[in-house]
């Protein structure tokens, strides 16, 4: 008998035979319901995403909206027809048309100084008194002289009158008479001296009264009254200045000097404008007056001279002015604000808003420029509607909302779209 069979039939059994248990069966591995739950979570969530496209999708006959979430407010203006200044801007220097140090004529004291600093003064008044009794004896002197030299001539005379009759009949020899002739002629010389000194005399007196040469405003005095004063005194007396009316020097490019000179050639009569440095305010309106009869080969510009009345003195000699020379008047040309003027890619265009207020872009050619207008020599018409503000949220197709300038921005749509709805809510309401 083998092993087995031993063991498996023992000898003796105490009881009777039970067989063991049987071993209990390996636990079953709980379901997979975490599996599940992430499977159905995606699930909800690719169906919800696909509702939220096709929610979201815009319908084809609606406008697609901007990057922007909304039609961007845009402020518009009309293309006008009309007219339009050409100007020409520069930098100008106030000049006086004549300036005028008024010095002494002669030599002597001064007694009286008859102005103020600062002073108005017209043509003709009185500015410095010098003393003159040098010059009155002297013309007293002269005048003593002349009289003297005039008996002596009246003498000369009636005795050249004796010598006359004497030599008709050979009473007295020629040469006695041609003598007489010669003292009579040389008294007539004398005479003629006397009332040359006379006059000198008389002007000098005259020079002792120095009054203003022109109308205008005085400077500071050189001099002050007791002071010695010489003909040659390099200093002089006192500086005027004409004031009204005044000039105004100023230069432009010599590419604008043939229409200045086409026009002042037909008889025109420029206007010129003048404005404070910053240009803020208007000073003054002249007119053009002339201009340099050369070009400045360094700078390539050529010199003006503009003339204004000046009579309430808001110009001053030396003064830094802005100034506008009005050469000539467009008219009947397109005008648009300045501000609808875009530059880019395309060159300069502008933004045209059409009736169904989707915007274009229209290139243009600009003109001149007059303040906060500019000409268009080409590309639009009179009536469209050109973008002044908000042109930088803008391209070509867009669909825009129009405002006019100062009223209240346009409120968001009450029934918004679903990106622009996820755009407020992510921006905080």
């Amino acid at each position: 008998m083998d092993d087995r069979t031993k063991t498996e039939r023992p000898e003796a059994w105490p009881g009777p035979i039970t067989r063991p248990a049987p071993a209990p069966p390996p636990p079953e591995a709980p379901p997979r319901r975490g599996r599940g739950r992430v499977v159905a979570l995606l699930g909800l969530l690719l169906i919800a995403g696909v509702a939220w496209w096709i929610y979201q999708r815009p319908q084809a006959t609606t406008q697609r909206p901007s990057r922007f979430g909304q039609t961007p407010p845009v402020a518009t203006a009309p293309v006008q027809s009309g007219d339009i200044n050409v100007t020409i801007n520069a930098l100008g220097t106030v000049t006086s048309l004549a300036t005028v140090t008024v010095r002494s004529q002669i030599s002597g004291y001064i007694t009286r100084i008859a102005f103020t600093e600062g002073q108005f003064v017209n043509k003709g008044d009185l500015l410095v008194e010098i003393d003159s009794r040098p010059y009155q004896l002297a013309l007293s002197q002269a005048e003593g002289a002349l009289k003297q030299h005039q008996a002596m001539l009246q003498a000369a005379k009636l005795d050249l009158e004796r010598y006359q009759t004497l030599a008709k009949t050979n009473a007295i020899p020629r040469q006695q008479l041609d003598a007489q002739v010669a003292t009579v002629q040389q008294d007539e010389g004398l005479i003629m001296v006397d009332q040359a000194q006379i006059d000198t005399a008389r002007l000098n007196i005259a020079y002792c009264h120095i009054v203003a040469p022109l109308s205008g405003r005085i400077g500071l005095r050189q001099i002050d009254q007791g002071n010695y004063v010489t003909a040659n005194d390099a200093n002089g007396l006192v500086v005027i200045t004409q004031l009204a009316p005044i000039s105004v020097l100023f230069t432009t490019a010599e590419d604008n000097l043939p229409p200045i000179l086409k026009r002042m050639q037909g008889g025109a009569v420029m206007p010129v404008t003048a404005f404070n440095r910053n240009g803020t305010q208007k000073l003054a309106t002249g007119k053009l007056l002339a201009f340099d009869s050369q070009i400045d080969t360094t700078t390539g510009t050529v010199k003006l001279r503009a003339q204004f009345d000046n009579t309430d003195s808001a110009l001053f000699p030396n003064q830094f002015v802005n100034v506008q020379l009005l050469v000539d008047t467009l008219s009947g040309t397109e005008v648009v604000p300045t501000s609808a003027i875009q530059r880019g890619a395309p060159g300069t265009f502008v933004y045209v808003v059409g009736e169904d207020r989707k915007v274009s872009v229209r290139k243009v050619e600009l003109g001149p420029v007059d303040g906060e207008r500019i000409a268009i020599k080409s590309g639009l018409k009179p009536g469209e509607r050109v973008v002044t503000d908000g042109a930088d949220k803008l391209r070509d197709g867009i669909e825009v909302t129009i405002h006019e300038p100062g009223a209240a921005a346009p409120q968001p749509s009450p029934n918004p779209t679903p990106g622009q709805r996820n755009r407020r809510q992510r921006g905080g309401g």
